[in-house]
């Protein structure tokens, strides 16, 4: 779905600007749950998934202190957002997204 993102550029992009773009697509989930849209929830989950992939695949490489934490972090946000939207648990939805919001406020 991302596949130009694929070639190098995602690792390009720091850190927040990573997770302010995953928070795009978890946002795009929440609307379409709470709209009733599954099939739209479940392609924006796909991309969502993909781009949560990609940082962990391919993020901050080159401070390894950083890449740890980065990586517990994403694993444990992934877990808490599969599980939110499986269980269509709307109030953990919303925190996520207020959580990712506020990578979207880096500069």
């Amino acid at each position: 779905m991302h596949a130009s993102l694929e070639n190098g550029r995602w690792a390009e992009m720091s850190f927040p600007q990573q997770m302010a773009n995953i928070g795009s697509e978890t946002s795009r989930v929440l609307k379409a749950l709470q709209s009733g849209k599954d099939s739209r929830a479940e392609s924006a989950f796909a991309r969502a998934q993909e781009l949560i992939d990609l940082t962990i695949k391919y993020g901050r490489r080159d401070n390894k202190e950083m890449r740890s934490a980065m990586f517990l972090e994403l694993c444990r946000f992934r877990e808490l957002f599969c599980s939110a939207v499986l269980l269509r648990d709307f109030s953990a939805l919303i925190s996520l997204n207020k959580y990712l919001d506020q990578f979207a406020m880096v500069k």
